[in-house]
């Protein structure tokens, strides 16, 4: 080893040490003579007093040095309590550079990115990566998969690597594919997941199978969607829905309190697809914080507004909303209307409780004087309204109950909600305005029927419910 030291490693119990540590530049300080430099390298930095004017003057930021001289206590005034070696500082005797930087694209240590684009940040992606956030990243998620890897040893799982040059088979995306160079005119496809790979592995035998696995989606980018990603993949022989939950709530529970020191309440909480739906306007609701849904289609059963005589109408409120401007009142059809609503019907209900808004006016006064209090609104609030069909309804509800949470700082961002979703239907009409436009998988072709839907799924399958589970945290869903 060339250093003797971490730079990261180094606490007031070295004082009086001699170390050697390689590095890059991080920060230079000069002050009259004397330069500091803040020496990074993966563990984290140290700062490093050179009295050499000259020789401090020529270094440049990233530049990679070796460095060696005594630690020290840092005069009094001067520690640095944001930081683990805050109290100790390097006296540079020697140093020696063992690579020049060339002028940066961008500011390595800069904590603000709005000036860097991210196609920048991509170009010098081994830049990017000595930043602290992508770097801190990396190392929480090798944590994360050995936390994964002891947990699967302690349950008997075989981890086993599955072939990446497979054929085509229908799954949720397109595939990549990849030419044969001995059989032109013939591909190979990327994986989407090892589905098929695992089932052959329950067939042969293995009983207990596990994956660190790479998936391969063609498809556009999202938040949460990207065209290549890892997985923790998963298939177990002769066990029924309650036993992988249990496998599942193991593995999540070790890696939080090893890897964040978070205790997760077990066991997970469950609800059904449609109690999700219902309540909150979505198969994986964000539960860190309440505002439910309303089903306001009985209310305005007798309703003379023909926007409100349709087969389902809820609503969500918005606390404090009855004080947004008009132009914010418009933004929210335009946004609506990118979802492909035709727009957002709302109430406004002012400080002494009359309503306003264009629906007010074309309520009956039996639905005027009760519409606060069956959806649970109260003065200052706005109601927000959805009315047709009921999945796009509730859809639509659920997207504004997230965008209200999100504007009126319901959320709290420090918490962990964690949520399984059972019972989910196993098919659903791919056009739900034709009746005759045929099924496809709510969840994926390889989920089967409970068994109370074994004899029936077939013949009825608009209510069979499938044997999936999906669990979900903060709003995201993470496995299932």
């Amino acid at each position: 080893m060339i250093r003797t030291h971490t730079a990261g490693s180094l606490r007031k119990s070295d004082v009086g040490s001699k170390v050697t540590l390689a590095g890059w530049v991080a920060r230079r300080r000069d002050h009259g003579g004397v330069a500091f430099i803040d020496l990074r390298d993966a563990s984290g930095a140290a700062q490093v007093v050179i009295n050499d004017e000259a020789l401090a003057g020529a270094l440049r930021a990233e530049w990679c040095v070796l460095i060696s001289g005594e630690v020290r206590i840092r005069p009094a005034g001067n520690e640095n309590s944001n930081i683990p070696t805050g109290e100790i500082e390097v006296v540079c005797e020697d140093l020696q550079v063992l690579s020049e930087a060339a002028a940066l694209p961008f500011p390595v240590d800069s904590g603000d990115l709005s000036t860097i684009s991210e196609e920048v940040r991509l170009k010098y992606r081994y830049l990017d990566l000595r930043r602290e956030g992508p770097s801190k990243n990396l190392r929480l998620r090798s944590k994360v998969t050995s936390v994964i890897r002891t947990v699967m040893d302690d349950e008997d799982f075989l981890e086993i690597e599955t072939p990446y040059l497979t054929r085509s088979t229908p799954e949720g995306a397109r595939d990549f594919l990849v030419p044969v160079r001995l059989q032109p005119g013939s591909w190979y496809a990327l994986p989407q997941s090892p589905q098929l790979f695992k089932q052959l592995l329950m067939v042969a035998g293995m009983e207990r199978y596990y994956q660190i696995a790479r998936c391969f989606r063609d498809e556009d980018f999202r938040a949460d969607r990207q065209p290549e990603f890892t997985q923790l993949d998963i298939e177990m022989s002769f066990v029924d829905q309650e036993d992988i939950l249990n496998v599942a709530e193991k593995i999540l529970g070790r890696v939080f309190k090893k890897v964040v020191d978070f205790e997760i309440p077990l066991p997970i909480p469950r609800m059904t697809y449609w109690e999700a739906m219902r309540r909150y306007g979505s198969d994986k609701p964000d539960l860190r914080f309440a505002n439910e849904l309303v089903d306001c289609t009985d209310f305005f059963a007798d309703t003379t507004f023909r926007v409100f005589q349709s087969a389902f109408v809820g609503a969500v409120v918005m606390p404090g909303g009855a004080d947004s401007p008009r132009r914010e009142l418009d933004a929210w059809q335009e946004w609506a209307k990118a979802r492909g609503a035709k727009g957002l019907a709302y109430i406004l209900v002012a400080a002494d409780g009359t309503l306003g808004g264009p629906v007010a006016k074309n309520l009956s006064e039996k639905e005027a004087s009760g519409i606060v209090e069956h959806v649970g609104a109260k003065s200052g609030d706005a109601i927000f309204f959805a009315a047709g069909d009921r999945i796009s309804s509730l859809n639509l509800l659920g997207a504004v109950r997230l965008e209200i949470g999100k504007r009126c700082n319901l959320i709290d961002e420090k918490a962990w909600n964690f949520l399984w979703i059972v019972d989910a239907p196993m098919f659903e009409q791919i056009d739900s305005s034709d009746a005759n436009s045929g099924w496809t998988a709510v969840h994926h072709p390889f989920t089967g029927p409970k068994p109370e839907f074994a004899d029936t799924f077939d013949k009825d399958p608009a209510n069979a419910l499938a044997y999936a589970y999906d669990i979900v945290l903060n709003g995201n869903e993470i496995g299932g």
